[in-house]
């Protein structure tokens, strides 16, 4: 049945501890869709410059990313230069941000596309992101990604949206920004009020919130001994988190707390290698045999 996802695609230049990359494949849709891809069929909204490099369409396309909707436009593809520290690299430092095509985006869709059910609008203009979800007829799940700029520049659209939404996932600081509340679980059942039905807080390596209302769980990370680049690992979380629940055609608790494990393992894979290299090459295998070690790491005795 297969998924929607709006995002940017994106070439990044990132600096680690660990070494530095340019012109690497990223952006959010791109991150998502690599680990939603795992689940379900992915159908990725966005767009990119004349500069994009073919061997990156090819390999989304290769690797089952369906890039009907992906514009080819005039103009330069985004663009994002950052850097982590070695004291913090839970934080990007943000060198330079290139807008370039996505200035004038506005989101296509096929006739099937628009018929789709499983909608993720992965971070972008709220704008932007409202624009195309009321391009779909019959949206039956609805998740949201947002950014620190946005509630900065674009707070009355995102409030806007965020009634329309099933599903929202932030991290921690962003909570925090839009609803001015310190406490992690004071935060999240305020966002909730403002439209989500469910909403889910990235906390980085301290793991994970969730709170559905009548229910609310927390998972720790999984334990990774040498961090690379933790650049898209929230949007590789996002991406299994929202695949698995595309794959699964519904959302209780039950599901969602698999979904969420299944988006811990995978950010952890992520953060394992610069952009897509550890996520990419990853098997469902190679995914359920950490999916197992986690849970014996979380399991009390």
């Amino acid at each position: 049945m297969g998924l929607l996802a709006l995002g940017t695609v994106a070439l990044d230049n990132v600096r680690t501890p660990s070494g530095t990359k340019k012109n690497m494949l990223g952006g959010s849709a791109a991150h998502f869709a690599m680990s939603a891809r795992l689940f379900d069929d992915v159908h990725v909204v966005g767009i990119v410059g004349k500069d994009f490099p073919a061997v990156h369409l090819d390999f989304l396309k290769r690797k089952g990313v369906n890039t009907a909707s992906l514009t080819v436009a005039g103009g330069k593809t985004f663009r994002w230069t950052g850097e982590y520290k070695i004291d913090d690299l839970n934080s990007a430092i943000t060198h330079q941000t290139e807008i370039g095509v996505l200035a004038d985006y506005q989101p296509q869709l096929n006739e099937q596309q628009r018929n789709m059910g499983y909608v993720f609008l992965a971070n972008l203009a709220p704008s932007v992101q409202e624009r195309m979800l009321k391009m779909v007829k019959k949206p039956e799940l609805v998740g949201l990604d947002s950014m620190n700029l946005w509630i900065n520049t674009a707070l009355k659209d995102l409030k806007r949206l965020m009634k329309n939404v099933d599903l929202m996932v932030v991290n921690d600081g962003e909570a925090r920004m839009l609803t001015g509340e310190r406490n992690t679980v004071a935060a999240a059942k305020c966002l909730r009020a403002m439209g989500p039905g469910v909403v889910v807080v990235k906390k980085g390596e301290h793991g994970v919130y969730v709170f559905g209302g009548d229910f609310r769980f927390a998972y720790p990370a999984y334990p990774i001994e040498r961090v690379v680049d933790p650049t898209g690992a929230g949007d590789t979380f996002a991406g299994a988190l929202f695949g698995y629940l595309s794959k699964s055609r519904k959302m209780d608790e039950k599901t969602l707390r698999r979904a969420a494990v299944y988006g811990t393992v995978l950010a952890s894979f992520n953060v394992e290698g610069f952009g897509m290299g550890r996520t990419a090459p990853l098997t469902m295998k190679e995914v359920d045999k950490r999916l197992k070690d986690y849970y014996r790491f979380c399991t009390p005795a």
